[in-house]
């Protein structure tokens, strides 16, 4: 263990030793670290995913702008730390978007031979990766690229050997990540300037051909413009366009080499406004500095002291990542690209009274198992951000008729399966982020599980199935054969327990907003999930239409996802009921047999880190798996259940595992889907979690120790009065994970459960921590009626 931690120490760039003393950089007279120091960028890049590695990019920016070392497909692209090649520097590096690439060469005009051709080799020696801020140099070519951003618009300094032919190549019509572009241009616009845009060809998720503009300005006159189309180089002239076509600039540069490249999705006109907004300077030192700032101010928001070197880097790290991948879409005036109709529309979000845009429209994956990650953390960390996702939900539903589960270039996706926006629009709502029309949204909400709605929609099928919508609401289960169309078509079981979970939080939503009609309807729904739980097998199963099981049935099988389940196990999906956790034990025959049960799959996974199988990719080979979001609550719901030693045991052990690397090779252990496992060790490290997602109505957070001595939360102005919560970690160590006993601002503490009424009101939370389970502290979670708080027969007006 101590070698491992070394190794990820030295990774990650660390000068101090792993374990240390507070003030230990005082007293050695050490730079004290700022959070944004302790980010490393470069964890677990071994085995990227095309928008999982960005470096010179704001919080939430637009531009993502970084070396791509592979540029086909969107698993195991972008920049991946064990290449010695970079094909190009890209700015886009989003959820089903991708866009200009360029690359500084020297010598021969060779951009047109492709990238293959053109590719340059490095080396991490003479790499410099912070948060903001990407250095390379180009061995091939000898030049050295440093690489930084505004919000919107990427700023290039490129250092050309003296004496030597110098380009900028724009291959604009390459093929990057989801497939090539089916047409680009570019437009000599000035000695200065040249303009264009790339047309992205429609993929299986995103199902419309979608543009992005740019402007590209240097700091130096250019001497030369040209281009090329499919392999051949064009006549001169000053405009390339058509399919398969690229551009160059050449210069004689006197000194480093500067260039901005503004992007926007609507037109070049708002791309050049866009860089007139953001960067009106040619001082790229600053704009180093101005990034380092905003990042470090949000990361600030939580301060941590103790722990280890590498447990301070994977933490900043984890924030960093929950606040980096699900991007702007909308220009700096507001306006943004409508694709939920027949044609696309350029349309601006609501300005204040002074003009500037109320909120960003934001492009992001699926929500899918956000309720137990970003819905939780973001609340805590950015929820300003978390608001510009509901608004850009309720944007998309008025445009489009349809609430989105993870939109793409302004496109529905239907990606996954099931409702998920739902807790995650609940969930900002009960937390008291209401500064949007609320019950606009409940209509969508509402609206999305109809027979056309949402809900329906297969993995990325264009149309909804009414049939499956039919079987569920005449039978609260979806039955084998009656499929959805698209992907994760087959997961009848999954779309019964997504949708009993679901129903619970829009009947909540209803619930906090006097909706009771809308409240009375959903709330029996949410005991559905009942439908496909065997209790004689004591499993989550498959319903045939007549009612009956299906043949066959095993807890786990050898494969990516099993028949009825969505890249999941029946094993796993037992447990997955984040509204009703006693009501679960009470129908699996009582919380003490079912955390004996539980307790013997962590067991039986720990030998495998608690991940899926060989290689991580057989989800539904394991009883836990914690690679894949819906078995990312299992080790709380001990803490529903009274047995919270349990979950203090396995949420620290799941930790340490799965979640600890803080090197190239380790830290997420599969699909870091953008934010969702980074926020979800985040939050293990602070001992912080919430098994309903945080949509109840009386919100409540989990409690297990953290792996720091302090963890300090400035809550939101905003929302929050700027109240500062505290974490105080007695006895805090390695084996020490166990509470002992608690007070909650100098009083005694007793749950396992604190609410986040309380939270957010600012206090001090002392824990006392030992090495041995204290099992009376924090037993007692139950209501007095015997049933958690999202059970359906604790709502008034519930019927079953």
């Amino acid at each position: 263990m101590k070698q491992n931690l070394t190794l990820a120490a030295v990774a990650a760039g660390l000068l101090f030793s792993q374990s240390r003393a507070p003030g230990a950089e005082a007293q050695t007279g050490r730079k004290v670290r700022t959070p944004v120091d302790w980010v490393n960028p470069l964890v677990d890049t071994h085995n990227s995913r095309w928008f999982y590695f960005n470096s010179a990019c704001r919080p939430f920016g637009m531009v993502n702008l970084s070396p791509d070392t592979r540029t086909k497909g969107s698993w195991k692209s972008g920049y991946l730390y064990a290449d010695n090649h970079i094909r190009c520097f890209s700015h886009i590096h989003a959820w089903e978007l991708s866009g200009i690439p360029v690359l500084p060469i020297t010598g021969p005009m060779i951009g047109h031979q492709g990238m293959d051709a053109y590719r340059s080799e490095f080396s991490h020696d003479d790499e410099v990766v912070r948060p903001g801020y990407h250095k390379v140099a180009l061995r091939t070519y000898g030049v050295t690229a440093e690489l930084t951003s505004t919000l919107r618009v990427g700023f290039h300094r490129y250092t050309f050997p003296v004496g030597r032919e110098s380009y900028v190549l724009f291959d604009v019509g390459a093929y990057l990540a989801q497939g090539p572009m089916v047409r680009a241009e570019v437009r000599r616009a000035s000695d200065t300037e040249i303009e264009g845009m790339s047309l992205m060809g429609a993929t299986l998720r995103r199902k419309k051909e979608t543009p992005v503009f740019f402007v590209a300005r240097f700091s130096e006159p250019m001497t030369d413009f040209g281009g090329w189309q499919k392999g051949q180089l064009l006549p001169k002239g000053k405009s390339v366009a058509g399919p398969q076509v690229g551009a160059f600039v050449r210069f004689a540069p006197r000194q480093p080499l500067l260039m901005k490249v503004a992007i926007s999705y609507t037109s070049v006109e708002h791309a050049r406004k866009n860089l007139e907004a953001e960067l009106d300077h040619w001082d790229f030192d600053r704009i180093v500095a101005e990034s380092a700032a905003e990042w470090n101010a949000h990361l600030s928001r939580i301060q941590v002291e103790g722990g280890t070197d590498a447990e301070r880097t994977k933490f900043y790290t984890d924030l960093w990542r929950a606040m980096l991948g699900r991007r702007v879409l909308s220009d700096a005036a507001g306006s943004y690209m409508d694709m939920t109709g027949d044609e696309p529309r350029v349309r601006c979000v609501p300005l204040d009274a002074e003009g500037r845009p109320e909120f960003n429209m934001h492009n992001f994956d699926a929500w899918w198992g956000s309720h137990w990650s970003l819905d939780i953390l973001w609340p805590l960390l950015c929820p300003e951000r978390y608001r510009d996702f509901c608004l850009t939900s309720l944007e998309m539903f008025k445009n489009g008729g349809l609430i989105p589960r993870g939109p793409s270039g302004g496109n529905y996706t239907f990606v996954m399966i099931g409702d998920s926006a739902a807790p995650a629009l609940t969930a900002a709502y009960q937390k008291g982020i209401r500064d949007f029309d609320a019950k606009l949204i409940l209509q969508g909400l509402v609206r999305n599980t109809g027979a056309d709605g949402g809900r329906y929609h297969g993995g990325y099928a264009p149309r909804p199935s009414p049939n499956v919508h039919a079987e569920y609401e005449r039978k609260g289960y979806v039955s084998w054969g009656n499929f959805l169309g698209g992907m994760h078509n087959k997961a009848v079981s999954s779309l019964t327990l997504y949708n009993a979970y679901h129903d619970w939080c829009i009947a909540q939503l209803a619930r906090s907003l006097n909706e009771q009609e809308t409240y009375e309807k959903f709330i029996p729904g949410a005991a559905n999930y009942r439908n496909v739980l065997w209790p004689e097998k004591q499993c989550a199963w498959v319903r045939m239409p007549d009612g009956s099981w299906k043949d066959g049935f095993q807890p786990v099988d050898d494969l990516f996802e099993q028949d009825g389940f969505c890249e999941v196990s029946a094993a796993i999906s037992t447990f997955y009921v984040p509204h009703d956790p006693d009501g679960l034990a009470e129908y699996l025959g009582g919380a003490k047999a079912l955390a004996a049960k539980l307790d013997g799959y962590f067991q039986q996974a720990e030998p495998l880190g608690f991940i899926g199988g060989k290689h991580n990719r057989k989800h539904a080979s394991t009883y836990v798996c914690y690679s894949n979001q819906d078995g990312t609550g299992m080790a709380h719901f001990f803490n529903r259940i009274g047995h919270p030693w349990l979950a203090q045991k396995w949420v620290r052990k799941v930790h340490a595992a799965n979640f600890s690397g803080c090197d190239p090779f380790n830290g997420y252990n599969g699909d870091e889907d953008q934010g969702q496992m980074a926020s979800l060790s985040a939050l293990m490290a602070m001992g912080l979690f919430q098994f309903d997602g945080g949509s109840g109505p009386d919100s409540q957070y989990d409690l297990t120790a953290p792996v720091f001595d302090k963890v300090t939360i400035r809550l939101s102005d905003r929302y929050y009065g700027g109240n500062t919560f505290t974490i105080v970690a007695r006895n805090q160590g390695p084996r020490n994970y166990y509470i002992q006993s608690a007070k909650w601002n100098g009083e005694p503490w007793s749950k396992s459960l604190l609410p986040h009424a309380e939270l957010v009101s600012g206090g001090t939370l002392e824990l006392t921590l030992g090495p041995e389970p204290a099992k009376s502290w924090g037993s007692k979670v139950k209501l007095e009626a015997g049933r958690s708080p999202g059970h359906p027969d604790n709502q008034p007006g519930s019927q079953n």
